[in-house]
């Protein structure tokens, strides 16, 4: 951002999940399309590797420039190396060192109470599944909430307003 831009930030989110579960990646994608319109967030995900690149290096790449990380959680999620061991550790590290908010979105029911994140405060609201929703619609939209929510705050944080001149001092 240029001096005296008092344009926001856009905040990139990156997608930590299993291709086992991405009709749900896609659903969540469809719900937050508004807020992208809006220019409060662009989401990336291992779908947008473009032919003959060097796909490790591009997730390493959004994974640190990411100031969203979605942990797309299921027992896919848990069960797969790259997902646990690779993506969600150096999430979690960045979360730690204040680079960047992870945010589990829990998919399906399974063991994720005993994952790393589990301290984390997870979406949907409640962190009640997705899956266990009567209207899938509306846990989409408690997911898409809180990510407005922490977007507009991380937003706020790295362009803050400026402190108003106590009265009677300016013009």
């Amino acid at each position: 951002m240029a001096a005296g831009d008092d344009t926001p930030r856009l905040i990139s989110l990156f997608y930590s999940y299993s291709h086992k579960d991405e009709r749900y990646r896609e659903k969540l994608e469809t719900q937050l399309k508004i807020l992208q319109r809006q220019g409060v967030i662009n989401g990336w995900h291992d779908r947008k590797i473009g032919a003959g690149k060097d796909w490790a290096s591009d997730i390493d790449d959004h994974l640190e420039f990411a100031g969203i990380i979605l942990l797309l959680v299921s027992d896919n999620f848990l069960a797969s190396d790259y997902c646990y061991g690779k993506e969600m550790t150096r999430a979690l590290e960045r979360h730690e060192n204040g680079s960047a908010r992870v945010i589990p979105i829990i998919l399906s029911h399974c063991l994720w109470e005993e994952a790393p994140f589990a301290r984390l405060q997870a979406l949907p609201r409640d962190a009640k599944p997705i899956t266990r929703w009567n209207d899938r619609t509306e846990a989409y939209k408690s997911v898409a909430v809180g990510i407005r929510d922490a977007a507009r705050e991380l937003r706020a944080v790295a362009h803050p307003h400026p402190t108003p001149l106590p009265e009677g001092e300016g013009a």
